[in-house]
């Protein structure tokens, strides 16, 4: 392990002209400034680890310290991070700040991510708060003075999430910036919804979230943890955001604060990104999953997993059943078009504008994405692949280092994004055999059965939408 700069020492006290001068602080003083550690694990992050700490060094609360943990790399990210390294004097529109920045080399680590934030824990544990900031992550300049200022107006609060967005204007080439704009739809429904439920979040994100150093030593007590991240789990955040709950305290997201993260720019990285992410919720809402002994399937924070995963599944469902069903129709001959199937659409295009309407940062490409409705409706086809493969994969027991499947994703290996496709082609040749195989009179019953079943569960999801269309969001930008 290789450490760049060494911790800082305590203050003498006894130095000439220290003690009065400090006394002296101290009577002026009326309240406590608390104290902020900040943590960035980084993992071959060359591209983006300089902009991450500038970020931080502009911030109007810069953080009191800044702990870069760097763990499995094999690129530059140690040498780029070093030039940081050091005392820093900076003046913000709240004064003199002074911050110092340590970059820590831990070589080869199994834990990953995990590992990284626990070492960094370690570091700054004295500290009021721990500042977690993903190593492609960059803050506007008063996020972090947002979450510290929430954080301490209530004790109640053990960790509070910024607003997460991708910045798209790097972004080149047609299927990257597709990608992206689907993924900036995606956070901006999320931050929508926890803002919506009272700003109560069920996962504090890495990405950029502050937690209170006493919640996270609770955590670790009531769990009989010797460290705040467990590797139980492939989403560590979600999991140590159930956690934090089930402490006692609460979990935010902030109205204001707002950060930019990196996002996935092939199918292969962004399919595994979100088969990690929704495996690893699957594991935390199924009992007794790599050894989370507890078991809490009906967890405040697990009942919205449930929820989001049962409207993925009825997402599925109407989709496929649509096809199949008109597919069926169109061969006998026997498909009449009703002007009421076009209502779901229109339903979903003006709820989606609104959504693209509430976007801080939102621009033409984020508007034609909702309003043309064939992109969102591609992406939502993206996610239902994820979605059925991450249950598919977990509902067979096979023992996979998601983590590394993703990373190796973002080197542009490996062929698994591919494996939806050839499933569909599969399953519509299945489908196209077994229905020509089927008599006139058999196929007439699946038809007269099927449109009723779909008809039905397509006005629930219709009227779900037009709730969450006409609902009021109290002037709150995403």
């Amino acid at each position: 392990m290789r450490l760049v700069e060494v911790a800082p020492q305590e203050p003498h006290t006894d130095a000439p002209g220290f003690a009065d001068d400090f006394e002296a602080v101290l009577d002026d003083t009326s309240v406590h400034r608390s104290t902020i550690g900040c943590v960035i694990p980084a993992y071959n992050e060359e591209e983006s680890i300089a902009q991450v700490i500038e970020s931080l060094l502009s911030q109007t609360r810069v953080p009191d310290v800044i702990h870069v943990v760097v763990n499995n790399t094999s690129d530059a990210t140690v040498r780029l991070a070093s030039q940081y390294a050091g005392a820093h004097e900076i003046t913000t529109e709240l004064g003199e700040q002074f911050t110092e920045v340590f970059v820590h080399d831990i070589g080869k680590n199994p834990d990953k991510k995990v590992g990284a934030l626990n070492y960094g824990y370690t570091l700054v544990e004295g500290y009021d708060y721990l500042l977690g900031v993903d190593g492609d992550t960059v803050a506007d300049t008063k996020a972090v003075e947002y979450l510290e200022a929430e954080a301490t107006s209530d004790t109640r609060i053990g960790g509070i999430s910024a607003i997460y967005s991708i910045d798209d204007r790097p972004i080149k080439g047609g299927i990257a910036k597709f990608l992206i704009t689907g993924q900036r739809a995606q956070f901006a429904a999320f931050n929508m919804h926890n803002l919506l439920r009272g700003r109560n979040i069920a996962v504090l994100g890495g990405q950029f979230s502050i937690f209170s150093t006493q919640a996270l030593r609770d955590v670790m007590k009531e769990n009989h943890q010797s460290t705040p991240w467990v590797k139980d789990s492939e989403v560590e955040d979600s999991l140590l955001s159930l956690q934090i709950k089930s402490a006692g305290y609460l979990t935010k997201i902030s109205p204001f604060a707002r950060a930019d993260v990196g996002g996935m720019t092939t199918l292969r990285a962004l399919d595994a990104q979100q088969v990690k992410w929704t495996y690893g919720a699957i594991e935390l809402m199924w009992p007794g999953q790599r050894g989370d002994t507890k078991g809490q399937p009906f967890h405040p924070n697990l009942r919205v997993r449930w929820l989001e995963n049962f409207g993925m599944l009825t997402n599925l469902f109407v989709r496929v059943a649509f096809i199949a069903l008109l597919a069926g129709s169109l061969s006998i001959g026997a498909f009449v078009f009703s002007p009421w199937w076009l209502l779901p659409p229109l339903v979903a295009i003006a709820l989606n504008t609104r959504m693209a309407m509430t976007m801080g940062n939102r621009n033409a490409r984020d508007i034609l994405f909702a309003v043309t409705l064939a992109p969102a409706e591609v992406y939502m086809w993206l996610r239902l692949s994820y979605f059925a493969r991450s249950w598919t994969r977990f509902l067979s027991r096979k023992k996979v280092d998601n983590w590394a499947l993703q990373a190796k994703a973002e080197r542009g290996a490996g062929l698994g994004h591919w494996m939806p496709l050839i499933v569909v082609v599969a399953s519509v040749v299945a489908m196209a055999v077994i229905w020509s195989m089927l008599g006139p009179m058999v196929q007439s019953t699946i038809l007269w059965i099927g449109w009723p079943i779909v008809g039905v569960v397509t006005v629930l999801q219709t009227l779900s939408m037009f709730f969450k269309l006409i609902r009021r969001q109290h002037g709150y930008k995403v």
